[in-house]
């Protein structure tokens, strides 16, 4: 069974490796779902770790509709992410009505070249997860990381099977909740990779922050913050 490691950081990649993992996927951010890491952070674990890594394409936390510059972003990343010599990608686009966004995906496997292609946990959001399956399989997916549709694959462990049943080309990954309790459940029902951060906290400061920089409203699912500019046209008038 291949363990990948969704690993947040630099240490985290390493220690992952040194701990025996079999794959690291890079991101950042995992509070929102991860977005993609800098490029210092892909070369520097590019140029330490020996094990694949796949590297998470997503450009901001929300929703997976992208207007056409933040798409383009993503498959400049890819570009980067091919010419640092990773292993693969980890991505997915959807249309706002929780269909797959056929054409995009595509766009986005084809930027990658010969890299791995792993669609992302926006397939939990799709509104027919068994005709999704077929199109990305049809699109050449190599792997589909879900959470059966549920906060933990444990859960979802009977749905992920029958999902894995009906899979002929692409491995289903189920991730989200995974632990060392509950890891073996996954490889007895016959799973060939598994997904999780294993993370753990290690305090940093001496003394908790009275002022917190986490601010909670701006974590939402079916909206994105942007900068309006209205409100920095009232600001800049009200100050020149």
């Amino acid at each position: 069974m291949i363990v990948e490691i969704c690993a947040n950081s630099y240490q985290s990649a390493v220690n992952a490796e040194e701990a025996g993992a079999d794959r690291i996927e890079l991101c950042a951010e995992l509070a929102v779902g991860g977005i993609t890491p800098s490029f210092g952070l892909i070369k520097k674990v590019s140029e330490k770790l020996s094990i694949p890594i796949h590297v998470l394409i997503r450009p901001r936390s929300g929703d997976f509709t992208y207007s056409r510059e933040e798409f383009e972003i993503m498959k400049t990343n890819i570009v980067l992410c091919a010419d640092l010599g990773v292993s693969g990608i980890v991505s997915g686009v959807l249309q706002s009505d929780g269909t797959l966004d056929k054409t995009r995906t595509r766009e986005l496997i084809s930027a990658g070249g010969e890299l791995k292609f792993t669609f992302h946990r926006a397939f939990d959001w799709v509104t027919d997860p068994i005709e999704t399956l077929g199109e990305l399989e049809d699109l050449g997916v190599d792997c589909i990381l879900t959470s059966g549709g549920r906060q933990s694959a444990e859960a979802a462990i009977n749905q992920l099977d029958l999902w894995r049943e009906n899979a002929t080309k692409c491995v289903i990954m189920p991730g989200g909740g995974i632990r060392v309790h509950n890891a073996l459940l996954f490889k007895n029902k016959g799973f060939e990779a598994i997904h999780l951060s294993g993370l753990n906290f290690s305090k940093t400061l001496d003394k908790k922050p009275e002022l917190s920089m986490n601010n909670a409203a701006y974590l939402r699912d079916d909206e994105i913050a942007l900068t309006d500019p209205e409100i920095v046209r009232a600001v800049v008038q009200s100050v020149k």
